[in-house]
């Protein structure tokens, strides 16, 4: 996954180049503030990057998000639901999947609802 700071954004499909298009998951989401805790409780300093999700946000919590419409710039999200982390994040930090794993700290997935 290479970082981005811009992407274009096709409903119903996915990112443009993204090898995931088409399912409901077309988009993956992290909070900026829960990495940061996941960070400081292992004691760690890794980049968000590392969760390989899409999309990085700050100010919103994804909580129990299902079904709720995400804007960012002119796309509408729809939040499909929780995105569990996987066994990649022990591989980068052991204790991270598990710290991730419980109320939506792996993120959300979303489909894409308008081009953008």
């Amino acid at each position: 996954m290479d970082p981005s700071q811009r992407s274009t954004l096709i409903a119903g499909k996915g990112l443009v180049g993204n090898a995931d298009q088409g399912s409901r998951r077309q988009v993956t989401i992290i909070e900026k503030e829960r990495w940061a805790q996941f960070m400081e409780q292992l004691g760690a300093n890794l980049d968000p990057s590392t969760r390989r999700a899409n999309l990085l946000i700050s100010g919103i919590s994804l909580v129990n998000s299902r079904g709720r419409i995400l804007q960012i710039g002119n796309c509408r999200l729809r939040i499909f639901g929780e995105t569990k982390p996987c066994e990649l994040m022990d591989a980068f930090l052991p204790g991270l999947k598990a710290a991730m794993y419980n109320d939506w700290g792996g993120g959300a997935c979303a489909e894409i609802l308008d081009d953008g």
